[in-house]
């Protein structure tokens, strides 16, 4: 029969150091007696008690639960698990006693098997090919009904009843026990080593693809399920993403574009500023625009992937006399995430009115933020309260940090396994591979595309002017910016890497092929970007609106000189509030463009943005703020056979005194129509402060 438990729990938040087993002792004989009243009265079977104890550091969120033990077995198994997770320790933390769970288990006795639906007959001697291990195999069919319980036997074998068909693989074993039940056991080790050669496989390439974008995704469940902060946890406002020893992009999952396709020189430029000087256990922070970054809000946390690799090039996990560790990384796993807020002239790090970098928050060029696998959390604090305008949440920016680790670190560790599967060479091979495909798929659209330019005029006055030639023959294509407006004294400026991953975004889109995003993409593509424009500003240039708004222009841009589809929203009406305990930032969402044979869908994020907004009821409990109106803008999106997507409206009214910074397009320069059709409406950004009338305000503000 079933087991029934009972579980019983309760909340300490005791200093782990100060308490002796004797007060555990107490709690739990507290919890044992609670348990046992809910079982049943008449306890026939084996009882028996699972004890757990939940430990945190002090200060932070995560907690993890150990078996109980002594105090020193506990913390033994709490670093053990939290190295696991996060691939790092905090030195000279306190530790947190949380809470504590017994769950009292009560395994009933096994009803007796009445032997008579076993006859014992001798089966007919049958057997079948099974294709295992690479090889054909003869198995032995036996049918379920003839076994006896304390029967064993070894794999390959075939067991079939009315109902099922179990099949025992080579170094398995069948035991059949009391009451008819099956137990599987492993009784040696097979390899798992796959035979994949490093030559191009069109099924293996399929499943390199989704085995590499899966680890980025799981990434992102990771970074999701640690994060402390709202836009992370909630709006996914992050992206993760695999990279080969060349800072390749290799995959991604659906994250946020303008993230993914800029991160690649960010590991660049990291590789190239450290010079061989990179090494295991070590994990490095970066934003700055200059280096690969696109606003200081969005902090980016690189780890290096070194497989162990022994002389026939297959990895190993203990073999230390015949491996060696790479001197140099294999592979990267990066994660980008936009911190509530870094510093800056207004809560949330997002200034309507910044004209240096240094007034929208900390820059960090090339941080040590793990060292051998110790978060150095003092040098952390002391990096972001540096500057003219420090960070005003440190304890959420560590939170974060330390989540983006822990996914980095699952992100390792998967690459590693699949070295250990595969070997690094099939492995490096693939991600070559998979960029080649990438580059063939893209070369197909070329040859269907045609020549084209766009003019993009901004509500500034600024432009975006791109031309598109293509070069059939050679199967490229080249993207040429020249024409765009100079560097900004405001803060519409983009950076470079912004405005190259605008464009692998908008490649990326024309190709109907179910390939993952990465640097192949960009090979048959020629990207003229002209110094000192806009597009590629120079320090200290402000650049905190160009990565939310310029990118979303430049898309639109690259669209409409394709000639495939008519503007969108072309912002992301980026909404940031807060004061010294709260910030909070959302982008709000708008209509898509309409294209040949198909509308624009509504009230969706769109292009360059591809985060979500906060939940009314997490908003609401977690700042001061009530979510008056968010609806449907009918008839925005602009006329035609197939129409633009509408808009949205969204009301929030504040229930404590907030500084507050928009950063919005096209609320003079309308959306643009396409083959006649018609232009959508423009935004509208207002404020009514107590007892007064709605005050129209500029875009940014």
């Amino acid at each position: 029969l079933a087991s029934v438990s009972a579980l019983a729990d309760r909340s300490l938040a005791w200093p782990m150091q100060s308490r002796v087993d004797a007060d555990l002792n107490e709690q739990f004989e507290a919890l044992k007696a609670e348990a046992l009243a809910h079982l049943p009265e008449e306890k026939r079977g084996k009882l028996r008690f699972i004890e757990k104890v939940y430990i945190r550091y002090e200060g932070a969120d995560t907690v993890l639960a150990v078996a109980r033990d002594s105090a020193t077995a506990m913390q033994a198994a709490f670093e053990k698990a939290h190295r696991e997770r996060f691939s790092f320790l905090q030195s000279g933390k306190a530790l947190l006693i949380e809470s504590i769970s017994l769950e009292a288990v009560l395994e009933q006795a096994e009803l007796a098997l009445d032997l008579a639906v076993f006859p014992g007959a001798d089966a007919a001697e049958l057997s079948t090919q099974v294709y295992s291990g690479g090889q054909y195999l003869t198995t032995p069919i036996v049918q379920r009904e003839t076994l006896r319980p304390g029967v064993s036997l070894p794999g390959p074998l075939m067991l079939v009843d009315s109902n099922s068909t179990t099949l025992v693989d080579p170094g398995w074993q069948l035991e059949v026990l009391v009451g008819g039940m099956l137990q599987l056991s492993k009784t040696r080790q097979v390899s798992q080593r796959r035979k994949v050669t490093t030559q191009r496989n069109p099924v293996q390439l399929e499943i390199f693809n989704y085995q590499f974008m899966a680890i980025a995704e799981q990434m992102g469940a990771v970074l999701a399920n640690t994060a402390h902060s709202v836009n992370i946890k909630e709006r996914f406002d992050f992206s993760c993403a695999l990279f080969d020893n060349r800072a390749n992009l290799i995959a991604n999952a659906p994250h946020v574009p303008v993230h993914l396709g800029s991160m690649g020189e960010t590991v660049a430029r990291l590789i190239d500023s450290r010079a061989g000087n990179i090494h295991p256990g070590d994990v490095y922070l970066v934003n700055s625009p200059y280096a690969g970054g696109t606003h200081l809000p969005d902090l980016t946390v690189v780890s290096p992937v070194f497989s162990e690799v022994s002389n026939t090039g297959f990895g190993t996990k203990s073999s230390s006399q015949n491996c060696e560790l790479n001197h140099e990384p294999d592979f990267y796993v990066a994660t980008r995430a936009h911190h509530a807020d870094i510093g800056g002239i207004t809560p949330g790090s997002m200034p309507a009115e910044s004209q240096h970098i240094e007034e929208e928050g900390v820059l960090i060029d090339d941080f040590l933020l793990v060292e051998a696998g110790k978060f150095r959390e003092a040098e952390v604090r002391e990096l972001l309260a540096s500057g003219l305008f420090p960070a005003r949440n440190i304890e959420q920016n560590i939170a974060d940090l330390q989540a983006q680790v822990a996914a980095n670190s699952y992100g390792l560790g998967e690459l590693q396994k699949l070295v250990r599967h595969y070997g690094r060479s099939v492995v490096s091979a693939y991600m070559q591979h998979i960029q080649d495909n990438a580059e063939e798929a893209v070369r197909r659209v070329i040859a269907k595309l045609h020549d084209g330019k766009f003019e993009y005029a901004m509500d500034s006055g600024a432009v975006v002017k791109v031309a598109v030639r293509i070069d059939r023959q050679a199967g490229r294509m080249c993207i040429d910016f020249c024409g765009t407006s100079a560097q900004l004294p405001g803060n519409f400026n983009a950076p470079a890497a912004v405005c190259r991953a605008a464009v692998l975004y908008v490649i990326r889109t024309l190709v109907n092929e179910p390939i993952p995003l990465n640097a192949g993409c960009l090979r048959p593509v020629d990207i003229i970007i002209p110094p000192g424009s806009m597009l590629s500003p120079s320090y200290p240039a402000a650049v905190v609106a160009g990565n939310v708004e310029t990118s979303q222009y430049v898309a639109d841009a690259l669209y409409g000189a394709l000639g495939v589809l008519a503007g969108s929203q072309g912002t992301m009406n980026n909404l940031t509030f807060g004061n010294e305990k709260y910030q909070y930032y959302e982008t709000i969402c708008g209509g898509a463009g309409a294209g040949d044979g198909f509308a624009g869908a509504s009230a969706v994020q769109v292009h360059m943005t591809n985060s979500r907004l906060t939940d009314a009821e997490i908003l609401e409990l977690r700042f001061p703020v009530v979510l008056e109106e968010f609806s449907i803008r009918r008839g925005s999106g602009g006329a035609g056979q197939y129409p633009g997507g509408d808009g949205v409206k969204r009301r929030l009214r504040f229930l404590e005194p907030m500084t507050l910074s928009l950063l919005s397009g096209h609320r003079r320069v309308p959306a643009f129509g396409l083959a006649g059709g018609g232009e959508g409406a423009v935004g509208v950004n207002s404020v009514a402060k107590k007892d007064t009338s709605p005050h129209v305000l500029d875009a940014t503000v």
